[in-house]
């Protein structure tokens, strides 16, 4: 009875959705930044399945068949676009031009870091998109030879890092443009950044919106010539 229940595809997908309501629990619960929903639900489920001896390949018949969601999720990220069209066509040209500079900088400093240091191919296409968020980092890491799992890692820890440091940074550099800020933070840190920035201001959590979705357009078309 027990092996039908954990080697069957709602095992998977039960112990994800519970992990991740466990997760939205403890982050709403504490405030924390760091323990974001996100690394909770992960960790608590790398922890289940070490304490109970479930195998991954047990755990993935189900939890695989969240990774199908991961395409219609992306394109619904264009709602999000359409939901912040008045603030794109005022800002538009900044709006641009700071995502192409933003996702030009990423690539390209992931690249150079990564061929100085000598690192594995597959590792270096694994964190090249690590400035996007999950859905297409995922796609983009997994289509270039590298690691599904590497490439949300990388994700999270740029968003963290982001949300955790983008109002240190807005200070010290004196970024006092709410479009410039939202940009920023949105184009660096995708989601968990853009939390932070509709913390700071709603124009700041719009123009991060917008740059979620353009970002993930334009790197998806740069990693193409990286």
């Amino acid at each position: 009875m027990l092996d039908a229940i954990i080697n069957s595809p709602f095992f998977g997908l039960a112990l994800s959705a519970l992990a991740w309501c466990f997760g939205v629990w403890v982050s709403k619960k504490t405030g924390l930044i760091l323990l974001n929903h996100m690394i909770i639900a992960v960790a608590t489920v790398i922890l289940f399945l070490n304490i109970t001896g479930i195998s991954y390949a047990q755990y993935d018949i189900g939890g695989s068949i969240i990774k199908m969601m991961l395409g219609p999720v992306t394109a619904v990220l264009a709602l999000n676009i359409y939901h912040q069209r008045k603030a794109l066509k005022e800002y538009f040209v900044p709006v641009l031009v700071g995502c192409f500079v933003g996702c030009v900088t990423s690539l390209g400093s992931i690249l150079l870091l990564c061929r100085l240091f000598g690192i594995d191919a597959s590792i270096t296409a694994s964190i090249l998109p690590k400035s996007c968020t999950t859905a297409i980092a995922i796609g983009i890491a997994e289509s270039r030879g590298g690691v599904g799992g590497i490439a949300a890692g990388g994700v999270m820890i740029a968003g963290l890092t982001g949300a955790v440091l983008a109002p240190f940074f807005t200070k010290v550099f004196k970024i006092k443009d709410p479009v410039a800020e939202g940009l920023g933070i949105g184009a660096c840190s995708h989601a968990l950044g853009t939390t932070k920035a509709m913390e700071i201001g709603p124009l700041q959590g719009a123009m991060s919106s917008i740059s979620i979705c353009l970002c993930g357009i334009i790197s998806s078309v740069l990693i193409l010539f990286f």
